[in-house]
């Protein structure tokens, strides 16, 4: 199977091919539009002068002749001769200019006429016989009269070009490629299950968006591995001490049978029962669930009772709206806020409310308590992270009630914001996008 090319020498080589046809175009403009042009009237004017010199020496005196022959070289750099040069010799190749004048000169004499070629202080001589009057006369100059050099431009300017071609591609290749490449080491990293540094958001948009969307994967995944390491020793670490309760209890049960035991292996066989639930809840926080129109002041209205059934002083002021939401979600997010609520109150009155917002529902979730310090108002939703440092589940719960919450509502795409009130106590407020 033939190896396929890189994506950086597919793009070099692109670019180089499209540089390489921009140069040849160029070249052939500028030959064909300028340079060739350009030559054609030089040697028309050169052919005419060479053409008017040999006619103006048949016609002068013969003690003349020298005089104007002088300041022929002189002025126009030409000499006349009536002599044929002794070394010179036929040319077949004289570049295009001389070729041009010789077709302009054949076609004034009407008969062909060829450049001959000779050697005069070192330099290179393009000599032509004209007739002149009844006889013919020698005309000459010297080759770097011509001066441009039309195919050594152009073999120039196509060699340069090419070389800044296979540059500028290699190097807008590399500029272009370069990210990916970060990008193939940073997934391949992650592939790994090891955490890849953050890759620059610059270059073109479509790569910084490609580099944000992938820092915000990685993110997310460090977040995971954070939780999972997290919910992994939270969870060893909570199980101890009901383990180490029921221990206790067996024994005493052995020693001396008593129903205050046994009443105390179901509560702790209950508290990992809920913790245990906990997980298994948290665990499946990013499953899907479908859709439906939800009546929120009528949840609100019912979780409501449930918490006053239950012995909490609650009150619900909600506006008539419905909201299409997964139902058991935002009723376990709400709950777990109204739990919380509840429970580090401090006995004071939870307020339950529902307001617009901009395009958004806004539910609020309002206590008296002593609040949480600002410091840990974002570590709250970190699993088993409690503000009660003593752990007791009775007055802190499991620890996973609000990474619940947060991660119910990351799968669902809403807001859960925790606020210290000016007044004393917690809002936490949770936003959801009316469509």
């Amino acid at each position: 199977m033939r190896s396929k090319l890189s994506l950086f020498h597919q793009s070099a080589l692109r670019l180089i091919a499209v540089f390489v046809v921009f140069e040849v175009l160029i070249a052939a403009a500028v030959l064909g539009l300028l340079m060739l042009p350009l030559a054609r009237q030089a040697a028309g004017d050169l052919a005419s002068l060479m053409m008017i010199s040999a006619q103006t020496w048949s016609e002068l005196p013969p003690e003349t002749r020298p005089v104007f022959a002088h300041e022929l070289e002189t002025a126009h750099q030409l000499i006349l001769t009536p002599q044929a040069p002794a070394d010179a010799q036929a040319s077949t190749w004289h570049g295009p200019y001389a070729h041009e004048l010789e077709a302009r000169l054949s076609q004034r004499v009407g008969s062909k006429i060829s450049l001959a070629n000779s050697r005069r202080n070192g330099e290179i001589w393009h000599w032509v016989e004209l007739p002149s009057g009844g006889g013919s006369v020698w005309l000459g100059f010297a080759h770097n009269r011509i001066g441009t050099r039309p195919l050594t431009a152009i073999a120039i300017t196509l060699g340069a070009g090419l070389l800044l071609a296979v540059l500028g591609a290699l190097w807008l290749a590399r500029r272009t490629v370069a990210p990916l490449d970060r990008f193939a080491a940073a997934a391949a990293s992650l592939g790994r299950g090891e955490t890849p540094g953050l890759l620059p958001e610059t270059g073109p948009r479509e790569l910084a968006a490609l580099a944000a969307r992938f820092n915000d994967l990685a993110q997310q995944v460090r977040e995971l591995l954070d939780a999972r390491t997290t919910l992994l020793a939270g969870l060893s670490h909570d199980l101890r001490t009901p383990l180490a309760r029921m221990r206790l209890a067996l024994e005493m049960l052995q020693r001396k049978p008593e129903p205050k035991w046994a009443e105390r292996l179901e509560a702790d066989m209950e508290e990992m029962n809920q913790l245990v639930g906990d997980m298994l809840e948290l665990a499946r926080g990013l499953g899907q669930e479908a859709t439906d129109d939800v009546d929120v002041a009528a949840l609100l209205a019912d979780l409501a009772a449930r918490a006053t059934d239950a012995g909490a002083s609650i009150s619900c002021r909600a506006e008539s709206l419905t909201v299409r939401a997964p139902v058991k979600a935002l009723r376990r997010v709400l709950a777990n806020l109204v739990d919380n609520a509840v429970r580090h109150g401090g006995g004071t009155a939870v307020e339950l409310g529902a307001k617009h917002i901009g395009d958004e529902l806004c539910i609020e979730v309002l206590d008296g308590g002593p609040g949480i310090p600002a410091d840990q108002l974002d570590a709250v939703f970190r699993p088993f992270h409690r503000v009660d440092v003593s752990r007791n589940p009775t007055t802190g719960g499991t620890g996973l009630g609000l990474a619940i919450v947060r991660q119910l509502a990351l799968a669902n795409g809403w807001r859960v914001i925790l606020e210290n009130r000016a007044q004393g106590g917690l809002a936490a407020r949770l936003f959801l996008t009316i469509l």
